[in-house]
């Protein structure tokens, strides 16, 4: 059975590369909970402290492009964000952010149609509902969800070998 959740949305637009998800100049600090207050910064200096668990961020074409630092998805994790749902993700970035636990979901309809603190609702590999209007989205491989489902790649390959 598909996991379905309800979240609140955070909408940004088309290009956000990972400098915008986490500036070069916070990448020196010690760890990525002490990078989350500066997320998305250059961009909407407020959404890092907006941002509550559970909430999704919903986005245009080419989310995740430039650098392929991992902290990038780390920090939007970090943030307690549930899933990323954009038009397309740049694919170093897409990799980054599945070894990291984090879902992301492509979209392209859905991002002309919604507003911040807009409600989505998601069947994770079969649709989007918002406005009352449904979005129908692609499934995930199985190997894909169960290292998201996981938290992680390192956490999916120990537990698959019985290390958990």
């Amino acid at each position: 059975m598909a996991e379905t959740f309800t979240a609140r949305i955070w909408v940004l637009g088309d290009d956000i590369d990972t400098d915008i998800v986490i500036p070069t100049e916070y990448l020196a600090l010690k760890t990525v909970n002490d990078m989350r207050p500066y997320a998305f910064s250059p961009l909407r200096p407020e959404l890092a402290a907006q941002i509550r668990p559970g909430d999704v961020i919903v986005a245009g074409s080419n989310f995740g492009c430039g650098s392929s630092r991992e902290q990038a998805p780390e920090v939007i994790k970090a943030l307690g964000v549930r899933c990323v749902i954009a038009g397309s993700f740049a694919r170093i970035f897409f990799r980054n952010a599945i070894n990291n636990g984090l879902l992301l979901i492509e979209c392209p309809a859905l991002r002309p149609d919604v507003a911040d603190g807009d409600e989505v609702t998601v069947t994770v590999g079969q649709e989007i509902v918002c406005k009352g209007k449904t979005y129908p989205i692609a499934s995930l491989s199985d190997n894909l969800l169960e290292i998201i489902n996981a938290g992680g790649l390192v956490k999916a390959m120990r537990r698959r070998n019985g290390l958990d």
